[in-house]
Parts: structure tokens; sequence; C-alpha cells
């Protein structure tokens, strides 16, 4: 029995979309590059555009050792970065030695109804090789019916040299627009790297 095979039989050979498929690429709108910065505040382009956004961190890497990367929701503009949130935290990790794994619910770092900043991990070092990558998802934050969902992944090295990767997932318990967000350590400045804010279409 012979085999057959149709045309464009290899994404090599793809040259152009089927009329019915549309949907998911990623807008690049705008990208912020932290320099010893005390904050880092998106004001702009988180608007109705797009039902989705997602927030991409390069090798974000802190002043000050042992630290918090944090987030915090606007719903005026960034005049104010208060938002209610309820969310979760899980993280699991591994050290260099290799002697120690875990995985687990981090009770102390979500939120019950609190409008401080809601933490992406614990303990981030500042050798100068250490740092965090992960990534953010907003979905739906110009919607004035429902609560805005949000969820993020992040991997960072641990001040002692553990790779830890953390879990958090939560709503901003507003029905009001949520336009802009700010990003912290929990203590000192931001020393480097680099935020890409994107909408997908």
């Amino acid at each position: 029995m012979s085999l057959k095979f149709g045309n464009n039989n290899s994404l090599s050979a793809i040259t152009t979309k089927p009329s019915g498929l549309s949907g998911g690429s990623m807008n690049l709108i705008s990208t912020q590059t932290a320099s010893s910065s005390s904050t880092i505040s998106f004001t702009s382009g988180i608007d109705s555009t797009y039902d989705e956004y997602v927030f991409k961190f390069y090798d974000i890497h802190p002043a000050t050792d042992n630290v918090r990367f944090e987030m915090n929701m606007s719903a005026d503009g960034g005049s104010n970065y208060n938002v209610t949130k309820t969310t979760t935290f899980f993280q699991t990790w591994h050290n260099e030695a290799d002697s120690e794994t875990t995985l687990e619910y981090a009770t102390t770092s979500d939120l019950a109804q609190g409008t401080g900043t809601q933490r992406f991990n614990n303990g981030l070092g500042n050798d100068s090789d250490q740092s965090i990558s992960g990534t953010l998802h907003l979905f739906d934050p110009s919607n004035t019916t429902f609560v805005k969902h949000f969820i993020s992944t992040f991997n960072q090295v641990y001040y002692t040299d553990y790779s830890i990767n953390m879990f958090v997932a939560g709503y901003a318990n507003t029905t009001s627009a949520i336009n802009a967000i700010q990003f912290t350590m929990s203590s000192g400045n931001i020393d480097s790297g680099v935020i890409k804010l994107y909408g997908i279409s």
C-alpha cells in the first residue's frame, strides 16, 4: 500500500494561512529597560484593543539581595496602585547541591482581598549572575462586568543558589477597567532587566 501526502505537508512549505484561521498574534506594544529603577510602570497601551495582554520579563536583576519582585494594578491610569486582589501562590525548587527538592503552597505569599503589591517570588539573589525571568498574562482588563483574571510563571535564582519556579494566579476584584500596572522590588531598585508588553490578537 502506498502512502499519499498532501501539498504543503511541512511547515517550511506553507506559504499562506487558510482563510478560516485567525488570531494568536503577539503584538508588541512597548518595551521598558530597567536601570537602577525604583519602579517600572506601564500607564499606556492597556485598553480595550486586546482581550489579553502579556508581559515578558527578561533577566530582572535586583540591586538588593534576598528581595521580591512585585506588582500592583491601577484603575485610574496610574494615579493609585491599590486594586483589591485575591490570589494563589505555589512554587517548586531544587538546589545546586542536588540535596533538596520541594513543591509547596506558600500561604504567606498570597492575598485575600488585599490592596498591596502581589509578589511573584521570594528571596531573589543579587549576585552578578542571578536574576528572575517569566511571563504575566492579564485577561480582558477593560471589561466592566467581570473581575480581571491574571496568571504568571517565573523562574529565579534564589539568593542561596536554588532554582525556584513560581506560579501565581488570581483576580483583581473590581469591575472597573484596569489600565496601568507597576512593577517594583520589595526593597531597593530594579538594577537591570527588560519588560515587554504585548497584546494578543
